[in-house]
């Protein structure tokens, strides 16, 4: 009995948190149903004591060694094209560099920019004289 009862409470908890994120979210009323067994098998699972199911690592839209060209970076996220990635993983994943990095496994090394557009505003940088402030007063020293 007092397992029907956990049962009971188990479908009110799932229905609650259903209710909740479905009058903040759309979703196609044919995943609602599988939204509330998601909910109620988690719910079951933390109160056995077995925590969250291990998460699957997340697939990237990309190969990875396709995700680096000379001209862009593809977003391993959405797959798209990018010269400079790190404003678009804030503004749309809320993700820093390294959480990035970290969520698909990739080495720290790994550039947020596109090689030659990091090349051109280096030679840019340098063209304008940015940097060498501090050289010409140690040299006058």
């Amino acid at each position: 009995m007092a397992e029907n009862s956990n049962d009971n409470l188990y479908i009110e908890l799932a229905a609650d948190i259903v209710s909740a994120y479905l009058s903040h979210n759309a979703v196609p009323s044919n995943e609602i149903p599988n939204l509330i067994n998601l909910i109620y098998a988690a719910l079951k699972r933390v109160s056995a004591g077995q925590g969250a199911a291990a998460a699957e690592p997340p697939k990237p839209a990309v190969p990875i060694k396709r995700s680096v060209t000379p001209e862009y970076i593809v977003c391993l996220e959405d797959g798209l094209q990018f010269k400079s990635l790190k404003r678009h993983l804030r503004t749309r994943y809320n993700l820093t560099p390294d959480q990035y990095r970290e969520k698909f496994g990739l080495p720290p090394d790994y550039p947020m920019v596109a090689p030659n557009y990091a090349a051109a505003r280096s030679k840019l940088a340098k063209d304008m004289g940015l940097g060498q402030q501090r050289r010409r007063r140690r040299e006058r020293g």
